[in-house]
């Protein structure tokens, strides 16, 4: 099935999700699409799209007593009417959620030295402030896996912080 095969087009498309909007509300939809080093890839992932929203589910629910969320809900007989015709491809891929400010914010844990980190490394030694071993050579599984936040970039390419 093609990843939009409605006539519904999105609000936004980006790498991995497809959102759309509904007056204040937003439907997002995970995609199969893989992105790599910022780039989107010419082949899918089956039912990944399917695999994120689910893991995204289940933290929601987890920290519902601890932290806010935006999620209002995952189940497709509560979306807007417009998708009636198209539950199917939204169907255990999509939430809907309350429109909400943006921190352009992602969490990146990496376990292996490959792309902005092997850059960082090959200048300075370091991913992100965080110093590694000497000797390291791209690809090389880390000793330990490290956390390297990053901003998250409308166009190109994410900045580590």
């Amino acid at each position: 099935m093609p990843e939009n095969s409605n006539k519904l087009k999105p609000f936004k498309t980006g790498k991995v999700r497809d959102i759309h909007k509904f007056n204040s509300k937003l439907l997002i939809k995970a995609t199969d699409r893989i992105s790599a080093f910022d780039f989107i890839l010419p082949s899918i992932i089956p039912d990944k799209g399917k695999v994120l929203t689910q893991i995204s589910l289940f933290w929601f629910d987890f920290f519902k007593d601890t932290i806010k969320n935006h999620l209002i809900s995952a189940e497709t007989g509560e979306f807007p009417e417009e998708l009636s015709g198209s539950l199917r491809e939204f169907e255990h891929r999509s939430m809907l959620v309350k429109e909400a400010e943006v921190i352009p914010f992602e969490c990146v844990a990496r376990g292996y030295i490959e792309g902005s980190g092997w850059k960082d490394y090959s200048n300075s030694g370091s991913i992100c402030g965080i110093r590694l071993p000497e000797g390291l050579r791209r690809g090389d599984k880390l000793p330990e896996p490290i956390f390297t936040p990053a901003t998250k970039a409308e166009e190109g390419h994410d900045e580590n912080v």
